[in-house]
């Protein structure tokens, strides 16, 4: 197994259909958190909602059997991330892992110009620049294609790849704690911010410390990220692998193995999407992928007490904004729902007949 991941074995019964949110470490790749989740989970049937760096830790959210088809309404939720920028110095990468391209340096707070205060004043106008709508320059160093070969290997064959911007959105951008005024390997003299981004999918947040760098002409780049929200999910909720593991061989143990653990479908939508309930007559037609009336949807609320999701949240629609949850009168899910021609049409049986 990758370095950073436990060893495991295959799981001694296939996971129910359902969400695992998983702790990223750093160190391995999402697609290994991927690899080792389908041993677990014992079933080929995994997917994720979104992927992170290796350096990178926090949430990944991944499908397990048929909720694989679940992760569409989800790849497009707002995010939250914790990250570490450093002042003084650009990289190859606009983070730790690339080269140092400029050591520019920042001095400490307060012998900024003026003292704290201006550096203080001067920093929040720089992080307002970049709140709200805004038109971002990807990452050079990001997997988007240009001319069907991903950017981050036209950059590390020498390249100079500069992407078109693109609108998106930052929701907030605050700092946690006081800047920290540090020295780097070279000794130049850096400032090390904490920041807490709220944003919509497809925002890089190493090109928000890019950004903040040059808005502060001291240059920037990133040395930690942690991402703790993917629409309504936390990482308090999230398992690390060791844990996972651990479930799993405890399961195996037992009399009657379950497989490894999952949120599941009805769980799901239920956070992330407006539900209708249904009576029966309705559950059974949806099942057999027949359409209702469209007036089914004007009942359709978000469930009390649970969090706003990636549709309905106020921060931002997600990808399925009329997508609605059609429940069954055992409160089990049947099928996510949409206005077509005049009708509520099912367009994704999650409980087929």
């Amino acid at each position: 197994m990758r370095a950073g991941l436990p060893d495991a074995v295959r799981g001694a019964a296939t996971a129910r259909d359902g969400v695992v949110l998983v702790d990223k470490p750093a160190g391995p790749t999402s697609h290994d958190v991927v690899a080792l989740t389908r041993r677990l989970a014992a079933t080929r049937r995994v997917g994720h909602a979104g992927t992170l760096d290796p350096a990178a830790t926090g949430l990944l959210v991944l499908g397990v059997g048929r909720a694989t088809r679940l992760l569409t309404y989800l790849v497009g939720a707002d995010k939250t991330y914790e990250a570490t920028v450093r002042l003084g110095q650009d990289t190859l990468t606009e983070d730790a892992e690339g080269e140092v391209t400029a050591s520019r340096g920042c001095p400490d707070p307060e012998a900024w110009p003026g003292g704290h205060g201006a550096f203080a004043a001067r920093l929040e106008e720089a992080m307002g620049s970049l709140t709200g709508r805004i038109a971002q320059v990807p990452s050079a160093v990001s997997a988007i294609r240009v001319d069907g070969v991903r950017s981050y290997a036209r950059v590390r064959g020498g390249e100079d790849v500069v992407l078109p911007a693109r609108s998106v959105t930052v929701h907030r951008l605050t700092r946690l704690g006081a800047p920290v005024a540090a020295r780097a390997a070279d000794g130049t003299a850096v400032v090390d911010l904490r920041l807490r981004v709220s944003c919509s999918s497809g925002t890089y947040v190493r090109a928000l410390a890019r950004d903040l760098g040059a808005a502060l002409a001291t240059g920037a780049h990133l040395t930690a990220l942690r991402r703790t929200r993917v629409g309504p999910f936390t990482i308090d909720e999230a398992c690390g692998p060791r844990d996972m593991v651990s479930q799993v061989t405890a399961d195996a143990a037992g009399p009657e193995p379950e497989g490894l653990s999952t949120l599941s479908p009805s769980t799901v939508v239920r956070r992330v999407l407006p539900a209708v309930e249904l009576d029966r007559d309705q559950s059974a037609a949806v099942r057999y992928g027949r359409s209702l009336p469209e007036d089914v949807l004007d009942r359709a609320v978000m469930t009390p007490g649970e969090p706003m999701g990636a549709v309905a949240a106020g921060e931002g629609a997600g990808p399925h904004p009329d997508a609605v949850a059609g429940f069954a009168p055992d409160g089990g899910v049947v099928a996510l729902l949409t206005r077509k021609g005049g009708r509520a049409r099912p367009v994704l049986v999650l409980s087929p007949a």
